[in-house]
């Protein structure tokens, strides 16, 4: 069964192209015909792409590794940060700053700097500067904490990127493909689907197509989290009954031990 319905793609208006003459030919395949000067995606090439995405998704986070979500234009960036806080991964909505991918190292050095700015308004800092540079700080933190407070506790590169408008975000997606990170992406009829691994052909500037297929990547990462964790219980709860089995089979060792010194005791006497 598809993770999402024609009904809820029509509902969204998913189908919504940009202007003919906007396209970008390496899109043709997906579009389903051009109503009005607009092209119409093709829903069930939709459903079908989504659904690759999503177990491309689930793959690498059954693996261990994360997500990580960009979308900043206005209608994505909430969405974004929403979605990514619910499934407890990673995300970019406010801008993307050159080498968040590419020079993670450097990032890492930033992210430190922010945390030592959250720092000093607990540590006493403050108590010790002038009224002017807890300002000035506060001022700084504020804006680091738009750019860097989705990421701010990744410690390591993202195992697949999500991306809104891969237009917008090409210095992302350059990133991703320079990395070899993979790539599930919205794709517009003026985008080019060949530099995305998982093409999702929608509507990327409606907020509810937007909002409809973030929340299945979304979902699709606590499904996959959520059998991980029942799967390491599992594992777990076996190497105990293992454990528990071996000290039984050990005491029941011991007991005949026993009673062989007992006898070699009595008839010693």
């Amino acid at each position: 069964m598809p993770s999402v319905t024609l009904e809820q793609l029509l509902a969204a208006g998913a189908h919504f192209g940009h202007l003919t003459r906007r396209w970008n030919p390496k899109m043709k395949e997906y579009i389903f015909m051009q109503r009005n000067g607009i092209h119409i995606i093709d829903l069930k090439k939709t459903q079908t792409a989504l659904d690759r995405a999503i177990e491309a998704v689930k793959q690498v986070v059954s693996e261990g590794y994360d997500v990580l979500f960009v979308g900043t234009k206005p209608q994505a960036k909430e969405i974004i940060a929403a979605e990514a806080q619910r499934c407890n991964q990673f995300y970019v909505a406010h801008r993307w700053l050159g080498g968040m991918l590419t020079n993670f190292s450097t990032i890492k050095k930033s992210i430190k700097h922010y945390k030592n700015l959250q720092k000093m308004a607990t540590d006493g800092t403050y108590e010790k500067i002038t009224k002017k540079e807890r300002l000035m700080i506060e001022r700084e933190k504020e804006k680091m904490q738009r750019v860097l407070g989705g990421i701010e506790e990744m410690k390591r590169l993202p195992g697949i990127v999500f991306i809104v408008d891969t237009k917008k975000e090409y210095i992302a997606v350059n990133e991703a493909r320079k990395m070899r990170i993979p790539i599930v992406a919205m794709v517009d009829t003026n985008a080019d689907p060949t530099i995305i691994d998982y093409p999702i052909p929608a509507n990327d500037d409606a907020a509810k197509s937007i909002s409809l297929i973030t929340s299945k990547i979304a979902d699709a990462i606590i499904e996959a989290k959520q059998k991980v964790n029942e799967q390491k219980a599992l594992e777990e709860a076996a190497a105990k009954e293992k454990e528990g089995a071996g000290e039984k089979g050990a005491a029941k060792e011991e007991k005949p031990k026993k009673a062989t010194r007992a006898r070699a005791k009595k008839e010693s006497k």
